[in-house]
């Protein structure tokens, strides 16, 4: 098929997708560095995991590279620990046989997901031994450690020390007998192993368990500490972190453990699945010792690097030319702010340091948590069970980003984030507007009369239009650069509602082509092009979507324009129009609800979800409309302006909830509220008005 695309500099996409070829970094260019926290390998991953780290890194990866930019995306499994052995003791294999097990498992998810990591590592290579031991050394030859001899639990049948969860008994405050070594869930108390009450070892409850005293080489936070804060500020408002529980958006430091002050931390631990200590003459007792999995598993982000690419010191000793940014959950936030840079700065070496910092809140499942125990919730493989596409799931997860407070799951919001939004108004306008440029011009682009590039302004019909696209095109960049990602995807789909809105006021149709060839051929051109606008903005968050209108558009990936712009051409030849999304049956919500519930022993039978064609509704469909949409119920099937006027009213509603809720409550926020509100009626009507001609 003939193509005929704007080719200037910078238009069309240059850097490699994830995973495609090693990629270092550029002297004097921007470089950015991700990485998402470590799952640990002793489960498998969650709705809310994926959406807390491993999708929200994947998203800004991918935006960076629409950018052209220079970017690394590295994560991995997080193998050692004590949680690591007794998870393999439960399941009477060796912790390398676990690790095996999960990290093929947890791959396995991310790749369904369409996680596009550059490399997924694991912290039990040899290289990442090497890499914790020389940190290590380093902090010890800096005067950084200190031993320090602690009391612990000591199985004398084994016979060893016994890690905190190798331990437990009956809990000294409130008598629960199945306490373990660590905490309470009787009363969710923290406690130390050498409290329990009849302390009894989980390899065997027979032995005998006494305590001990065991000699550990602790780092000296407190010594890092000044230098530490010091960092804190500086790397918070240059690289605008997102707001958290060590620092404040005003730039205090919050965290407890800093203002009351840090204390030594140990380094090692009784174990024998772990990163050996690495030892001198005078420190024979650390020789059996492993370094404690704190410790290493952040030196994972480097050692996984290193794993992939042998120059892994020109993305992680390159501060001047490396950008670092992290995603994990609040959780996380202490180790990545606070404890893993002062490791970097006590080992005196010009680190990459954290830039930015983005943290999300807890995702939860159907008013309560997610619980694997109790087979509640969408856990790893299970979403592609469900039959919903991986483009919709990506969808909704991240218009649910539980950015600034804990969000909630629920399959009734996430049918209707298909239909009302991604069937209805994203689908409907690419669908319309390729559909008539092959049904009306064959498939090829006609000539609009625009030049090539950047449409200008002073336009004489499509001024407020062009307006409009180059406002949400910054409103995109500034969302994106500042990586609030849920913000992002808003504004993709405010695009696509004003998409529909031309293609409506423009009154595109036969007759418009018939009586007015002209215009309709700018109409459809401009369009055109803003579906390819659209196929990057949405390459981030949906890359499939992303795939699939460049294979309907027969063009190559471009970049993400400042403004808008004339790059497909006429005479360029579009392929055959298909449906991006389709119709799920709403009933299916309390099909999902009852497998994944909870409730054991329950069997549902697998139906396939997408049912109704787009554009199409269920024949003897009966009850309540689902909440969000107008009430207005036509007697007959709604036309494709209708169904995208819905989608439209659906984004908008939610927009305006999401304002309205935003704190404080200035004058320009409630103008902001009004103007928008005043969009939304006008959208109503226009659904009225176009109803009632059905």
């Amino acid at each position: 098929m003939v193509q005929n695309i704007r080719n200037d500099e910078g238009v069309l996409r240059n850097v490699a997708s994830p995973g495609q070829e090693a990629i270092l970094p550029k002297e004097g260019e921007k470089n950015i560095l991700i990485t998402s926290a470590l799952p640990y390998c002793n489960n498998v991953p969650h709705l809310g995991n994926i959406i807390g780290s491993t999708l929200s890194a994947d998203v800004f990866s991918r935006y960076c590279r629409t950018r052209n930019i220079r970017t690394l995306y590295v994560c991995g499994t997080d193998e050692y620990g004590t949680a690591t052995e007794t998870q393999a003791l439960k399941e009477g294999i060796t912790p390398q046989e676990l690790c095996d097990k999960y990290h093929a498992l947890h791959s396995e998810t991310y790749k369904w997901f369409e996680i596009g990591f550059d490399h997924f590592g694991r912290t039990s290579s040899p290289l990442h031994s090497q890499i914790s031991q020389e940190i290590y050394t380093n902090l010890r030859k800096n005067a950084y450690l200190e031993r320090q001899e602690k009391e612990q639990t000591y199985c004398e049948g084994c016979p060893k020390f016994l890690a905190d969860r190798y331990v437990e008994g009956t809990c000294p405050y409130c008598g629960y007998e199945e306490a373990r070594g660590d905490q309470c869930d009787g009363c969710s108390r923290t406690l130390d192993a050498i409290e329990l009450i009849k302390p009894r070892c989980l390899i065997n409850k027979a032995h005998k368990v006494t305590t001990k005293t065991s000699a550990h080489m602790y780092l000296r936070l407190n010594a890092i500490q000044p230098d530490t804060e010091n960092w804190i500020r500086h790397s918070w408002k240059e690289g605008r972190w997102s707001p958290n529980s060590v620092i404040n958006g005003d730039g205090d430091i919050i965290d407890s453990r800093l203002k009351k002050g840090l204390l030594p931390t140990p380094l090692t631990r009784d174990l024998q699945w772990g990163v050996p200590v690495p030892t001198e003459r005078d420190e024979d007792e650390m020789a059996r010792k492993v370094l404690y999995v704190w410790f290493d598993a952040p030196i994972g982000y480097p050692s996984i690097t290193a794993n992939y690419t042998a120059e892994w010191k020109r993305w992680w000793f390159n501060p001047k030319d490396v950008k670092l940014y992290q995603f994990m959950g609040k959780d996380n936030v202490y180790f990545h702010t606070v404890y893993w840079p002062s490791v970097q700065i006590g080992d005196g070496r010009n680190w990459t340091m954290l830039h930015h910092l983005s943290t999300t809140e807890y995702l939860n499942y159907e008013g309560g948590k997610f619980s694997k125990s109790k087979n509640r919730g969408v856990f790893g493989p299970a979403a592609r069970e469900t039959g919903i596409p991986v483009s919709v799931w990506r969808y909704y997860l991240l218009s649910t980003r539980p950015e600034t407070a804990d969000a909630m799951f629920s399959w009734s919001d996430c049918i209707a984030a298909n239909n009302n939004v991604l069937l209805n108004n994203f689908g409907n306008f690419v669908n319309r507007a390729l559909k008539f440029i092959a049904s009306q011009y064959n498939g090829v682009v006609p000539d609009s009369g625009d030049p090539p590039g950047p449409v200008s302004p002073n336009d004489a019909h499509d001024t407020e239009f062009i307006a409009a696209v180059n406002n949400l095109l910054k409103d995109y960049i500034d969302a994106m650069d500042a990586v609030k990602l849920r913000l992002g995807l808003q504004t993709v789909m405010l695009l696509s509602i004003q998409g529909n809105h031309y293609l409506q006021s423009s009154g595109l149709n036969k007759a418009l082509m018939l009586e007015h060839p002209k215009r309709c051929a700018q109409v459809i051109s401009r369009a055109i092009n803003l579906i390819y606008t659209l196929s990057v903005l949405i390459y981030p968050f949906m890359p499939s979507t992303s795939d699939s209108i460049l294979v309907q558009l027969n063009a190559p990936a471009r970049t993400v324009p400042e403004v808008f712009s004339n790059d497909i051409l006429p005479g360029h030849a579009i392929g055959k129009p298909e449906h991006l999304f389709k119709k799920i049956d709403e009933s299916m919500a309390e099909t999902w609800r009852a497998k994944f519930g909870g409730a054991e022993g329950a069997t549902v039978l697998t139906i396939d979800p997408l049912k109704a064609e787009p554009g199409k509704s269920k024949k003897g469909a009966g009850g309540k409309k689902a909440s969000g949409k107008v009430d207005v119920i036509p007697d007959g099937p709604k036309s494709e302006v209708a169904l995208a006027l819905e989608g439209q009213i659906e984004e908008q509603g939610k927009l305006i909830r999401q304002l309205k809720a935003e704190a404080p409550r200035t004058p320009k926020l409630n103008t902001q509220i009004n103007e928008n509100v005043e969009i939304l009626k006008k959208l109503k009507a226009d659904l009225v008005a176009e109803l009632q001609k059905s």
